[in-house]
C-alpha cells in the first residue's frame, strides 16, 4: 500500500456555526470514519490542527515569520492513510464527513513521497 496525506481545508473555524447538537453529530461521525479506517488498515494516524500560528518564508538572514491565516482558507487538520493508489485515497477522501457538516469544506489529497530503499540519504552536520 501507498501513503498519502488527506489536507482537510475549511474557511476559518466552520465548526462554530454549527449548534451544540450538530458539533456533537459531527464529532461522531468522525469517530465512525476513523474506526472504518482503522478496521481496514487504511489509517497511519489523524489530527485537527490548532488554528493559529506562523508562515515561515524568505532566506537565511532574511526570514519572515507572518500571521499564518493571511488567506481565508486554512488547514484545520490531516489524515495520513493507506491506499493501493491514489483513486482509492480519493474514495476514503469522499467519505469524510467534513462535506456531509462544513459548507465549502475541501480535502486536498496528496502521496507522500518515499525514500527508496536502496538510497542512502543523511543529513549534513555542520
Amino acid at each position: 500500500m501507498k501513503e498519502f496525506m488527506l489536507l482537510i481545508r475549511n474557511e476559518g473555524d466552520n465548526k462554530s456555526a454549527l449548534s451544540p447538537q450538530e458539533q456533537q453529530e459531527f464529532l461522531k461521525a468522525c469517530q465512525v470514519y476513523i474506526e472504518d479506517l482503522m478496521k481496514k488498515g487504511n489509517l497511519k494516524s489523524a489530527q485537527p490542527l490548532v488554528r493559529e500560528g506562523k508562515m515561515i518564508s524568505g532566506a537565511p538572514g532574511h526570514f519572515k515569520d507572518g500571521p499564518y491565516n493571511e488567506s481565508k482558507e486554512i488547514i484545520v487538520g490531516y489524515y495520513h492513510i493507506l491506499a493501493n493508489d491514489l483513486d482509492e485515497a480519493v474514495a476514503i477522501a469522499k467519505r469524510n464527513p467534513e462535506f456531509a457538516f462544513k459548507k465549502g469544506a475541501k480535502i486536498e489529497v496528496r502521496p507522500i513521497k518515499m525514500v527508496e530503499t536502496s538510497t542512502q540519504f543523511t543529513y549534513p552536520t555542520k
